[in-house]
């Protein structure tokens, strides 16, 4: 029995990137070996087994066949006979293929049959072997792991196989828990820009994310976007929200903020009255396809939605601001309300020349949000029912209240 560091582990770690999580194979061995040793099985699809004291994963070496479409048209050979070289060509990429010895004869020797450390060294995504076609989802990997290593190229010849899998159907039949986890993974890599630029290159962003894909080519008064191209400004606030290290809630809301701008009638271009409300309806169809987290939906449904109000509210008098703040739930989820006017500074700084711009709309909708919160609700309330108000009539005092507290903050 002969055990091997493998994967992601061995590939951070000779970047000098920091190393997390390490994952195991085992050659030579059976699950009952393993279970004899004190090892825990853990695995459904496949024998996997915790250590019972790092509780890191050891999987047996096993092999893959092609059985049907899509991720989970597989059936998997486990044994004692499946050799280290065998385990590593069924990998996704190169970088992802080489393995370290965990022997303690051979403590730290690199095994690395498929030229992997090249191309680290090259700064090259490649596939491992034709059977990379086998697996849609390692499209999307492919595109997430560009948006991780900013200074990788794809492959010439992994981008053509890529294109390949779109034109052959296989993209048709990706199951949504893993569109959505590789696609929430992309977000929040440095620079997820470079995932929808590699999903776009090999059709797959139009056939996952048609809506995404349409804004490309779609342009914008140069006034308010000197980039022009829709989907150019698309890429930029996704870089800024990147840049300014927002959670995923943040970062899928920049992602869908203006997906009514591609379905804009040609006639009234660059213009793009109402987009807002066809954002909105946008949205709700990709976010049921791909079974979206609700946080993720609902923040997205608001900035979709209020981000051009957002984005004019220093315009705006103390009554307009009030019912931006309703609209928004601002003042029972004031927490979500500050991740709304996150995803809207990242619209304003994501335009070509705007990176360092400054964004005064969030303080001053931060002290109409102070000033509606100091309104003392609970004795606006019970003075009026003492006087025989209720309902209705109540909730138009507290609104009057509030207008006036902003009115006087502001």
């Amino acid at each position: 029995m002969q055990i091997y560091m493998v994967g992601g582990a061995v590939r951070d770690q000779l970047l000098g990137r920091p190393v997390n999580d390490h994952d195991w194979v085992v050659v030579g061995a059976t699950p009952e070996q393993m279970t004899a040793l004190g090892y825990l099985p853990v695995g459904r699809d496949f024998p996997v087994f915790l250590h019972p004291q790092t509780r890191e994963e050891y999987a047996l070496a096993r092999t893959e066949r092609k059985s049907g479409r899509g991720y989970r048209g597989f059936v998997v050979q486990a044994s004692p006979d499946v050799t280290l070289e065998q385990d590593l060509a069924r990998r996704d990429l190169t970088i992802n293929s080489i393995a370290i010895s965990a022997d303690p004869a051979s403590a730290g020797a690199i095994i690395d049959p498929y030229g992997g450390v090249q191309d680290l060294q090259r700064r090259v995504l490649r596939h491992v072997s034709e059977a990379f076609h086998e697996d849609p989802v390692r499209i999307l990997r492919v595109a997430r792991f560009a948006a991780r290593f900013t200074d990788f190229s794809v492959a010439p010849e992994t981008m053509q196989l890529m294109r390949e899998m779109v034109a052959h159907g296989e993209a048709d039949h990706l199951v949504p828990e893993r569109v959505w986890q590789e696609l929430a993974r992309g977000l929040m890599e440095d620079k997820p820009s470079r995932m929808f630029e590699v999903l776009r290159e090999c059709g797959a962003l139009r056939v996952l994310l048609p809506e995404v894909d349409r804004l490309w080519g779609v342009p914008q008064p140069p006034q308010h976007h000197p980039e022009v191209d829709t989907g150019v400004h698309l890429l930029l606030v996704l870089d800024m929200a990147a840049r300014l290290q927002a959670p995923l809630t943040v970062r899928f809301a920049c992602l869908t903020h203006d997906l009514g701008k591609g379905s804009t009638p040609p006639d009234i271009l660059p213009r793009h009255i109402g987009h807002e409300q066809r954002s909105v309806q946008l949205l709700k169809g990709l976010c049921a396809r791909w079974r979206v987290p609700n946080d993720c939906r609902e923040l997205a449904e608001v900035v979709a939605r209020e981000h051009g109000n957002i984005h004019r509210s220093g315009d705006l008098g103390a009554a307009a601001l009030v019912r931006l703040l309703e609209r928004c739930d601002a003042i029972r989820k004031p927490q979500r309300f500050e991740e709304i006017l996150l995803a809207c500074e990242c619209d304003v700084r994501g335009r070509l020349g705007c990176e360092d711009a400054p964004y005064p709309q969030a303080a001053r909708l931060r002290a109409a949000l102070a000033a509606v919160q100091s309104v003392a609700t609970s004795e606006i309330a019970a003075h009026a029912q003492s006087k025989g108000l209720s309902g209705e009539k109540i909730g138009e005092l507290i609104h009057a209240a509030r207008v006036d507290a902003v009115a006087k903050a502001l």
